[in-house]
This record gives C-alpha cells, sequence and structure tokens, in this order.
C-alpha cells in the first residue's frame, strides 16, 4: 500500500507560497498521491445534500475561496518531480468535454506523465448549473460519455464521437498525454450506479470512506463492496485484476481517536499503531492506495501534521 494527501484549495493550499511548500513537504517525505478537489464557483444559497456527513451540509460553504482544481495541478506540476497528482476527484459536469479532455492531457505533459484522473459525476446541482457544461439530471449519462470522450482524443490520430451530449469529429488533437495509453482514470463513488460505471469503464476505483449511506468505515464493509465492485468488472468482460482500488478517508487524525459508531473508534484516528492497523487490515480487504485529508489555516501545523504521518505511521505500515 502507498499512500497520498488531499490538499484543499483553500486556507493555505490557495496561497502559492503555502501550496508549494505543502506539495514539496508531501514529495519529500514519501507520499505517492496528491489531490486536490474540484469547485470553480461557490454559490450564496447551497440546497443540494452534501453526501458525506449525515446532516447533509457542505462544510466548505463560507468564504467562497477556491482554486481552479487543474489550474493548481498545473502549478504543482512545476515544483515537483515524483509525486503523482491527483484530481480528488474532477467533478465531469464542471467543464465541456473536449476543453477538459485537452486540460488533463496538458497536466499530464507538463508534469511528465504523472496525472491520475479521479473522476465524479457531482451532488451540488447550484454550481453546475451555474457552469453550464451540462444539465445537472443528464450528469450520469454525460459522464459516461465524457470518458469514452477522453480515450477517444487521448488515443485516436483523428478522433470522433457523437452522443447525446459529446458530439465531435474531423478535428486534430494533440499533444496526446505522455501516459500511454491514457493517464489511468478513477471513479469514484458508492452507490450501485457509480459501482456500475466503475465496473464498464474505470481504471481505478476511488471511493470515499465516509458516506453515510455506503459506509465503509471497515475493512471487512470495503472489501464486501470492493468484491461488488470486481464482480462488476468481470461482468463487463475485463479481468478483475485490471481494477486498481484506493480510499479517501477525509477524516484522518493522528492523536485523539474520533468516536465512531456504536462507540468504535473511527479507522484512521487515533495513535499510530491504531492507524497503521487500519492501513494492515484495509490492504488486505484488497485497498493499493489509502489517500488521508485535513484542512488546517496554519500552514506549520499543515507541514507537522504531513511530517508525523510520514514518519510516525509509514514506517508501520512497511
Amino acid at each position: 500500500m502507498d499512500f497520498g494527501l488531499h490538499v484543499g484549495t483553500r486556507g493555505v493550499g490557495a496561497k502559492p507560497d503555502g501550496l508549494q511548500a505543502i506539495a514539496k513537504k508531501t514529495e519529500e517525505v514519501g507520499f505517492s498521491y496528491l489531490g486536490f478537489p474540484d469547485h470553480v464557483v461557490i454559490p450564496g444559497a447551497v440546497d443540494s445534500k452534501y453526501p458525506y456527513n449525515k446532516e447533509g451540509l457542505w462544510p466548505a460553504q463560507d468564504t467562497g475561496t477556491c482554486l481552479e482544481q487543474l489550474m493548481t495541478i498545473a502549478y504543482v506540476a512545476a515544483v515537483t518531480k515524483n509525486i503523482r497528482l491527483l484530481t480528488s476527484v474532477m467533478v465531469l459536469p464542471h467543464r465541456a468535454p473536449v476543453l477538459a479532455a485537452k486540460m488533463l492531457a496538458t497536466a499530464d505533459v507538463l508534469s511528465k506523465g504523472r496525472l491520475t484522473v479521479g473522476v465524479g459525476i457531482g451532488w451540488m446541482a447550484e454550481e453546475i448549473g451555474v457552469l453550464g457544461a451540462m444539465p445537472f439530471s443528464k450528469r450520469a449519462a454525460g459522464a459516461e460519455e465524457y470518458i469514452s470522450a477522453f480515450r477517444n482524443l487521448w488515443t485516436q490520430r483523428t478522433p470522433s464521437f457523437h452522443g447525446d451530449l459529446v458530439d465531435f469529429e474531423n478535428i486534430l488533437f494533440d499533444p496526446k498525454p505522455e501516459q500511454k495509453p491514457h493517464p489511468p482514470i478513477w471513479m469514484g463513488g458508492e452507490s450501485k450506479p457509480a459501482l456500475d460505471r466503475t465496473g464498464r469503464l474505470a481504471d481505478g476505483w476511488y471511493p470515499v470512506i465516509a458516506n453515510p449511506r455506503h459506509l465503509l468505515d471497515s475493512p471487512s464493509l470495503y472489501g464486501t463492496m470492493l468484491s461488488q465492485v470486481k464482480g462488476l468488472v468481470q461482468r463487463a468482460g475485463r479481468p478483475p485484476d485490471a481494477l486498481d482500488t484506493a480510499l479517501y478517508a477525509p477524516w484522518y487524525q493522528l492523536g485523539k481517536p474520533i468516536p465512531g459508531r456504536d462507540g468504535d473508534r473511527r479507522p484512521f484516528t487515533g495513535n499510530a499503531e491504531q492507524i497503521a492497523q487500519d492501513a494492515q487490515g484495509y490492504g488486505e480487504a484488497g485497498l493499493n492506495h489509502l489517500v488521508i485529508g485535513f484542512e488546517s489555516h496554519d500552514l506549520n501545523q499543515s507541514l507537522e501534521r504531513i511530517e508525523r504521518f510520514a514518519t510516525e505511521v509509514m514506517p508501520l505500515c512497511s
């Protein structure tokens, strides 16, 4: 198993010096992935239900500050050398499809082949509506067309695609991504439709541990759902080992454990030994990449947390 860090593009992550310091520290201490979320504009009123807490309230609706995801990745590519850069996740309805494919290909070229494309269909109708790339109600079908169109644009000499929401032909699309045949696409999501899309279309599965309707807060729950996904991969005519596996744990906390269900400790919270045991359990259940996340408005605190995970937890997981 290797490890990644999900960094919010606000707070210290919204300043060039802070973003550069976090990126360099994350690479220096041995993380394998550095991921960034995708918000472009924050609506003043959000009635859509946030899927990753019981209250359904999005915790980041305060100042409206957020850097654009793919520009952030391009900047970080220039100040790092080896760490893989992850869209965590890119909300497919936020951008027009050919433009999104070009931006992703550009990021892969400029990073010398270090991009992993995490994707999802999004949950915030208000933001998707403002950006206007596709109707919120058609985002699931549209996402499938986007992924197929991306692969076409990234691999075909004379790409063309004809769908309900994506339509192009007679174009030149160059440069192609550095990675061949293309950057890996990880599908986010925990619902049955998301698992089905993963089985048919994705190179990896990248759920969030914290969805109250589909909790993955134990290795057994994760392993059970992963078995379902691998069955869908087989049903689609692909070998199960074609699927990479990742998990995002936004509630990571080294120190005092966070209470979970039935009074149990939430995984990836507590002391270093407990977190390492959690990682080992998920690894045995089939997890390859654990991505942790935390928010801080203090750069020194962020750098200290990155350092402590690398020096106290990682060595116990080898």
